[in-house]
């Protein structure tokens, strides 16, 4: 299968901004986490130490580990190869690990790879280790890029004064620069609550009692040797009492929290295309680039479309398995198993969106004249200034006489405030300095 082949565009037109994922989320990916638990749940055993394990040297532990470490794409085919005669993945998995140790001579110890365990305690444990990696090595890292051009712009265009514009209609200037940083604070904060959310793993048999690990070693601490295992070895929280399977709720969690991040990276992508349908921003022309099949002078902002159309779908994938992941039946039923082999790609649709943002924030040039032209236009946004300097002067109805004076549909202009301020019954100070306002410099703070 080539690019051109492929079904999901994740894998084939944008599989240059995706490709990073494969590491975390491919089928080989999760087969490679699924060795790693069982090898690690091995070890563990090894040293508890299980009475039968006792004469396992620890010499051979790194030997095991680099069944896992230098898991390649042949190993995967042949677990794939297991799996047509098992019909079990997991199962496929263990066989794998024992032909391995075949080779290693711990023929003798083969039956304790995934001693007591049911394929949830694999499944629970690779998936939410393969997310904390794929969030820590590409997904933090992308986003921070995102974030810092944001930041960089924000200090760049923090003098640049602006019309601001509520329910569509001129409001009281702001600031360039001051509204992308609400951007920047909105994300920031919304990743420092993320990265609070823990990456939780079920570990406790097959309904999640120890069942078979307490039956035959009666005398061990299995819960404590469980969250000892998933705690300290795989670095998860340890997520117990459960069923078959991990409840998900913690993954939900963490879900809503990507969908609320594309959230406010998609509001940015419509604010942005407002301000270039407005002029306040032209484009870079890159030669030999149309904008359109029929009319030849368009530059459109297609990137901060693309990357809401992907935005979109991603948060559409995440909220379903938000709402899905936490709702199984009785101990379990297999629709978690499904949808998560899925994770993957609202992922691969959110990196697609923040490459789409920082492509297009990259293409704009500043308007300056544009943005300046707005407020010379919209003298009536002094407005409110004029009327909060009178009420503290104590001028009798000031709301109204401004009221009067620019709720119409006449221009209101320089001039005409200029006009207005010189009939008010207030002191010659008090007119300078009301005279002194404009809507390049009533900006606030």
């Amino acid at each position: 299968m080539t690019a051109l082949q492929a079904i999901s565009p994740i894998d084939g037109r944008y599989f240059q901004k995706t490709k990073q994922l494969s590491a975390f989320f491919s089928e080989e990916a999760l087969i490679r986490y699924r060795v790693k638990v069982e090898i690690e749940y091995f070890i563990a055993l090894c040293e508890l130490p299980l009475p039968q394990l006792k004469d396992v040297a620890s010499e051979t532990f790194p030997k095991l580990r680099k069944i896992y470490q230098d898991f390649s794409s042949e190993d995967a085919v042949a677990v794939k190869e297991i799996e047509k005669v098992t019909n079990h993945d997991v199962k496929a998995v263990e066989y794998f690990i024992k032909d391995k140790f075949d080779a290693l001579g711990l023929e003798k110890s083969k039956e304790f790879i995934h001693f007591g365990l049911t394929s949830q305690d694999i499944n629970n444990t690779a998936i939410p280790l393969s997310i904390k990696d794929a969030l820590e090595k590409v997904y933090f890292p992308e986003l921070e890029k995102l974030v810092k051009k944001l930041s960089e712009l924000s200090e760049e265009w923090k003098e640049i004064p602006m019309l601001a514009r509520t329910h569509g209609q001129p409001a009281s200037p702001t600031r360039l620069g001051k509204e992308v940083a609400v951007f920047v604070e909105r994300i920031r904060a919304q990743n420092d609550l993320l990265k609070e959310i823990p990456a939780a793993a079920k570990f406790g048999g097959a309904t999640g009692n120890f069942n078979a690990h307490k039956v035959a070693y009666p005398s061990i601490d299995w819960k404590k040797f469980g969250t000892s295992y998933v705690e300290d070895t795989l670095e998860l929280h340890h997520s117990f009492p459960t069923t078959q399977i991990e409840h998900y709720d913690h993954m939900a969690a963490l879900f809503d929290g990507l969908k609320r991040i594309n959230t406010i990276i998609l509001d940015l992508d419509k604010d942005i295309w407002s301000y270039v349908s407005m002029d306040y921003f032209k484009q870079k022309i890159k030669k030999g680039e149309v904008g359109s099949s029929a009319m030849p002078h368009k530059v459109n902002p297609i990137d901060f479309e693309n990357s809401e159309g992907n935005l979109g779908i991603a948060n559409a994938l995440f909220e379903h398995l938000a709402a899905k992941l936490p709702v199984s039946r009785l101990q379990r039923d297999l629709t978690d198993s499904t949808v998560l082999r899925a994770v993957g790609v609202p992922f691969g649709h959110t990196l697609i969106g923040f490459a789409s943002t920082l492509k297009g924030l990259g293409k704009l040039l500043l308007n300056k004249e544009k943005l300046n032209a707005d407020l010379e236009n919209n003298w009536a946004v002094v407005a409110e200034a004029i009327q909060t300097i009178l009420r503290r002067e104590g001028y009798a109805n000031p709301y109204e006489a401004l009221k009067g004076l620019t709720r119409t549909n006449e221009a209101i202009n320089k001039k005409s405030i200029s006009d207005f301020i010189d009939q008010l019954e207030v002191s010659e100070e008090v007119k300078k300095e009301l005279k002194g306002i404009t809507p390049q410099n009533y900006t606030g703070i």
